[in-house]
């Protein structure tokens, strides 16, 4: 069971307003600071600054949120595994490329494996999962594109080719083309955040180059979208290869690459550091 002042540090890590954890937590004000008082005398270090008026978290309290994080998350399955025998609950998180085009075989094996199952998956971007899994609100994320992997126990899913893709017909068509002869175009990208558009950002800039490198940008979270606007000629798109499968072998879409500038794309595996459970949920590896 978790210590409530730990709970209220993760409270307050993630409110940065000690005001607003008491009211999250239904406490008073002073019982909060007399929480987070307590744990800097027990540790024997600071571990909230304030910068002017607003709160920080100091290099300790850094290092203490990351341990306590997975603490918090290790206490709450121990209680569920404890209490009366219940279904299998599993929370899964998983980006949109992997979420809409890779996940679903995993997920029958699973409910065929545990039909009475408390099974949920979340489909966001890629930060926005792992916000979700600092919070507590997913077991584990299955998400492409760049992260801090230093921060998380991270394990290789697959990895993935990622490449341009126009209309048929379109003079980029079927050629390994220079970023030069992309200037003008309309590029149709994912949200900031995605794991799709960090991935052709990250090769931009081993180039010397940015976004503004395009005529224009089209910013659009849904893939179905995207593709549709692509095959009518609207723009041109980044896509990795199990999102436009249908479409090339349909002819409806047209593939290119960057000549000089390999991508590909890594899937993974996150959890918490020091997840208890991981290994449990190690099949959805495969």
């Amino acid at each position: 069971m978790l210590d409530p002042r730990w709970n209220t540090f993760l409270t307050v890590c993630e409110t940065m307003n000690y005001t607003r954890a008491a009211q999250r937590l239904c406490l008073t004000q002073p019982a909060v600071t007399h929480h987070i008082q307590y744990l800097e005398e027990h540790y024997g270090c600071k571990l909230f600054r304030y910068e002017g008026k607003v709160l920080s978290l100091t290099p300790a309290g850094l290092r203490l949120r990351d341990l306590t994080r997975s603490m918090a998350y290790n206490s709450a399955r121990i209680e569920t595994a404890m209490a009366a025998p219940a279904p299998v609950c599993l929370r899964v998180g998983a980006s949109k490329t992997i979420g809409e085009y890779l996940v679903a075989p995993r997920i029958e094996r699973f409910l065929r494996a545990h039909p009475e199952a408390d099974f949920s998956l979340m489909v966001e971007n890629t930060q926005l999962l792992l916000r979700a899994l600092e919070a507590g609100q997913l077991d584990f994320a299955l998400v492409e594109g760049f992260f801090e992997r230093s921060h998380y126990d991270a394990r290789l899913m697959q990895r993935e080719a990622f490449f341009g893709v126009c209309p048929p017909g379109h003079r980029l068509a079927g050629r390994a083309v220079t970023l030069e002869e992309l200037a003008g175009e309309r590029l149709l990208l994912r949200e900031p955040g995605s794991g799709t558009r960090a991935i052709l950002e990250d090769a931009l800039r081993r180039q010397n180059r940015t976004l503004h490198s395009f005529g224009s940008v089209t910013t659009i979270s849904d893939f179905s979208t995207i593709k549709s606007l692509v095959a009518d000629g609207l723009g041109i798109s980044f896509l990795y290869a199990p999102v436009v499968q249908r479409e090339l072998a349909a002819g409806t879409l047209a593939k290119f690459t960057l000549a000089d500038t390999p991508m590909e794309g890594a899937f993974y595996f996150v959890c918490l550091k020091d997840n208890l459970f991981a290994d449990r949920w190690s099949d959805w590896l495969a």
